[in-house]
């Protein structure tokens, strides 16, 4: 197993790498819809209102996912991009959140039942904000806003985004 330590530690994630976690049952919720010809191919669009992830084709369509957006005041918007690909990473949760839920452990394992991240993550060039799976437990928080900033998805979609986008991927956050 590689450990990945580049500054995720400071988001909260500390990552254990293994490919052979990227094998999973195929997206469940994902649908093609159509966009807007306006946003290039290969790009992430949060579109918080409906609660959805798209990501582009750059012929007219997107695969849409559900999500979980950040709660009130915790959601954000605007521009940025994924800047690293993370399967069943390590977590520890940020201050905000260990305030918050005192009762958490500092540090679970990539693959525990329940680790946070669930089978994925792609960080954003964010402060503590990423791209990821959930735990069995939190499956229902997805279609709501739930988090602390960062976008929830079931796992099997964020194992499927997963292996469509780059590091450096445009992430858009909207209304």
């Amino acid at each position: 197993m590689k450990r990945i330590t580049s500054g995720l530690a400071a988001a909260g994630i500390v990552a254990s790498v293994t490919m052979a976690a990227l094998i999973a049952s195929p997206a469940q919720a994902k649908q093609s819809v159509a966009v807007p010809t306006t946003y290039p191919a290969g790009m992430i669009i949060i579109k918080q209102s409906e609660r959805s992830l798209y990501y582009t084709n750059g012929d007219g369509t997107a695969v849409r996912y559900p999500v979980a957006i950040g709660k009130t005041g915790k959601a954000w918007r605007g521009q940025t991009y994924v800047e690293g690909k993370f399967i069943r990473p390590d977590w520890s949760p940020p201050e905000v959140v260990s305030r918050d839920h005192p009762e958490l452990p500092q540090f679970i394992p990539g693959g525990a039942p329940n680790n946070p991240m669930g089978a994925a993550a792609l960080t954003l060039q964010l402060d503590q904000v990423a791209i990821h799976g959930t735990t069995i437990k939190m499956r229902k928080s997805v279609g709501t806003a739930a988090s602390y900033g960062c976008i929830r998805m079931l796992n099997e979609d964020v194992v499927d985004l997963y292996s469509r986008v780059k590091v450096g991927t445009p992430v858009v956050s909207i209304p």
